[in-house]
């Protein structure tokens, strides 16, 4: 598959949001309506926000749920932020505490600032020292209930008649910050026996959608943390119904950028000083300036030279002259005196400098250089006898240089006959490509297929080789094993001979074995090839116009997919936009997919589908569960009616996914209904100030005078609370209906 020659404008970008400014705190609630009514307070301690407000408000007040201890840096003045409140001060971000380590809460500290704030802003602020951690000795509560929020939000959705009990059925899902709790409710009151944790949250998917991106794009040039992935998460992420099929559809390039969501992070450009036409028209007669500067210096230089030489020349010239004057030794001491050994040498250097003299003239006066003169070698023919020390020494000078000369002749005689091998080879080319231009251009794409087929093969036998259980590295190893175990020289003849004769070499075969074990050298085969097929692409370029850049061997090579292309374009060096950008297609699905496959996340959990699963044999009978179950119309009804809430219900496809897989689980033809909280982020809160206003609630909250009885790690057993470390309620003088529940 081809790639794209360039990345296509993209259509669905979206900027990342800014940051923005706190919003104010809200107004303390007047406590005077509250102060006789025992109005109940309804707090939601939730991981992520914190929600708190009466029992009889329409809506609770909300933040985040995080503290910060900040010293001010004008007044030295120690503050105590709480919720937006910290990202008023940038110094304060790195000293923020939460509750909650993941599911389990830690943080004591910060959930009694948390207290504080919302019991501030409701009005009541009488409470003891801040040595004591208890809510009964800390503020003074006069009960306190606890309640589960999947179930809150069940029963603030499936309210009853104030006349009639809560008996409602359904299979409750409640998406929490750091896990997700499938609980079974069953006539009314939630069967925690049974109840499920999944350990997957929007937490950890956002920390696996960052990982996903920091694996696409390692080199992103702006840090991208988890606040930006969250928000990417709830706002690009879907659940698929057919995760495979989804898939299968995203191979096609096309189909993968349709589905791509683009997220562009804040760039700057860089500032470039634009220049008028007067100051480009400076800058460009001030760079000719300078150009004639230097080639008149060059010009300088040049002359410089031209005079020492013809002052050596002239020099020389006078010394080659004065031999008649002087003495021989006089002469002799001035000739080694300039680094001359003999008469010679001196000829040779005048003859030198006249050339070089020459040429300089020649090419200052654009003339062309003429024929090099054959030289002469008239010692070469001497016999020795008639020559003395001297002239020995010079004749074997000349037989030198007259080898060399001969030699480069030869080569240039060889050069010339492949130069015309070659034109005749062009020239017959030629009339086949005129006569017929289809066959040629077939041929010569042929012979370049092979001659990629041939190197394709060589790539992959050397990267095989890699892999020690491969069929290529075995039989490399053999070749080695074969090479120490050479039986040519026999072991009789090693030991008369001391050694043997050693025949490796004297077959031109033998070298090949180097080649088969020695993968890292390139091989000599393979240059000529790649040499060759770079020949028969600059003809196929030049004559075929069918035969373009896109098909050449180099392009093909290092070109990628159009899968792969699609999946995360490229943009150019230059594009900062475009490099500030992150292309989300199969990262939007596959997120959401680890709620029904954690394990492709790496934790090591069961899914949705699989917890589901589980829980059909206690409440649909079958014949491999034949166990008779009381109620068996109200357990048909707990798999049948599924409900969804917390934050990640709203992620699209949640709720169409959870249909197909209760509609694979249950028996064919069961009514299967899922339903989504009408406010999936408050529900459990309204549900808790809804409970809070019946007459039950004053009889599954603890009073303090219980609380001094059976201590801090015990509360009451009712049908919307936690049962771990319960205390059932006819311990307490109230009778629970008994169930069967395992």
């Amino acid at each position: 598959m081809e790639a794209e020659t360039s990345t296509p404008t993209p259509l669905n970008i979206h900027r990342l949001p800014t940051a923005y400014l706190p919003s104010l705190p809200p107004a303390a609630e007047s406590y005077d309506d509250h102060r006789d009514a025992h109005t109940p307070i309804v707090i939601d301690n939730g991981s992520t926000t914190f929600r708190w407000g009466f029992g009889t408000s329409s809506r609770p007040f909300t933040g985040p749920n995080a503290v910060a201890k900040y010293k001010e840096r004008k007044t030295n003045k120690p503050l105590l932020l709480f919720g937006e409140a910290i990202d008023a001060e940038s110094g304060a971000r790195s000293q923020t505490k939460t509750p909650w380590e993941g599911d389990v809460l830690l943080n004591f500290d910060a959930l009694e600032n948390a207290l504080d704030y919302a019991f501030i802003q409701l009005g009541p602020a009488t409470f003891a020292s801040a040595d004591l951690e208890l809510m009964f000795e800390l503020y003074q509560v006069p009960s306190l209930a606890y309640c589960v929020d999947g179930i809150m939000s069940f029963y603030q959705n499936h309210l009853p008649p104030s006349s009639q009990p809560f008996a409602a059925n359904g299979l409750a899902i409640s998406f929490n910050t750091a896990s997700t709790s499938v609980i079974p409710i069953l006539r009314g009151k939630g069967v925690l026996s049974l109840a499920k944790r999944i350990p997957w949250g929007p937490s950890q998917a956002s920390d696996y959608l960052l990982k996903l991106i920091q694996l696409k794009y390692p080199s992103f040039p702006t840090r991208v943390t988890t606040t930006q992935t969250n928000w990417m998460l709830h706002n690009f992420c879907e659940v698929a119904t057919d995760f495979p099929g989804l898939l299968r559809r995203l191979r096609d390039p096309l189909n993968l950028r349709a589905s791509e969501v683009i997220v562009q992070f804040p760039f700057a450009l860089p500032v470039t000083e634009e220049k008028t036409e007067e100051e480009l028209a400076r800058i460009a007669e001030k760079r000719k300036e300078q150009g004639r500067k230097l080639q008149e210096m060059a010009a300088k230089t040049r002359m410089e030279k031209l005079l020492q030489k013809e002052s050596d020349l002239q020099y020389l010239t006078n010394l080659k002259e004065s031999k008649g004057v002087d003495s021989r030794r006089e002469w002799m001491s001035k000739l080694q005196a300039e680094g001359l050994d003999s008469e010679a040498a001196l000829d040779e250097t005048i003859k030198k400098l006249e050339n070089d003299l020459k040429k300089t003239r020649k090419k200052d006066a654009g003339e062309a250089d003429d024929q090099q003169e054959e030289p002469s070698f008239p010692l070469v023919d001497v016999p020795d006898a008639e020559l003395d020390e001297e002239g020995l020494k010079e004749k074997k000078k000349q037989k030198l240089l007259k080898a060399g000369f001969e030699a480069r002749a030869r080569a240039r005689r060889e050069k010339e006959r492949e130069r015309e091998e070659k034109e005749r080879e062009e020239k017959r080319e030629e009339e086949e490509r005129e006569a017929d231009l289809g066959g040629w251009s077939r041929k010569l794409r042929s012979e370049q297929e092979a001659l990629m087929a041939k190197i394709k093969e060589r790539s992959r036998r050397r990267a095989a080789l890699n892999d020690r259980k491969s069929a290529a590295a075995q039989a490399r190893m053999k070749n080695i094993a074969s090479l120490a175990a050479d039986d040519r020289v026999g072991p009789k003849a090693k030991k008369r001979k001391g050694g043997g004769e050693d025949t490796f070499g004297a077959d031109d075969a033998d070298w090949a074995i180097y080649r088969k074990i020695n993968t890292a050298a390139p091989s000599s085969d393979e240059e000529d090839d790649i040499a060759q097929l770079q020949v028969i692409e600059q003809k196929l370029l030049q004559h075929d116009p069918t035969f373009t850049n896109q098909h050449t061997h180099a392009s093909i090579t290092t070109q990628r997919s159009a899968l792969i292309t699609a999946f995360r374009p490229i943009y150019e060096e230059g594009d900062i936009e475009g490099n500030t950008r992150i292309h989300l297609n199969t990262e939007r699905w596959r997120v959401c997919e680890a709620y029904f496959s954690p394990g492709m996340a790496g934790v090591d959990s069961a899914g949705l589908a699989e917890v589901i699963q589980n829980l059909i044999p206690s409440f649909i009978p079958s014949r491999s569960n034949p166990t008779s179950l009381d109620y068996l119309a109200d357990r048909q009804a707990v798999m049948q009616n599924l409900f969804i809430t917390g934050a990640a219900s709203q992620i699209p496809g949640m709720k169409e996914r959870l249909h197909d897989t209760l509609q694979m689980l249950l028996p064919p033809g069961s009514k299967i209904s899922v339903t989504r909280a009408e406010d999936p982020l408050l529900d459990a809160w309204k549900g808790m100030a809804a409970f809070s206003q019946t007459e039950e609630f004053g009889r599954v909250g603890m009073s303090k005078a219980e609380y001094e009885e059976f201590g801090g790690e015990r509360v009451k057993r009712w049908w919307g609370g936690n049962w771990n470390g319960e205390v059932a309620l006819d311990r307490m003088g109230q009778g629970d209906d008994d169930m069967q529940v395992d």
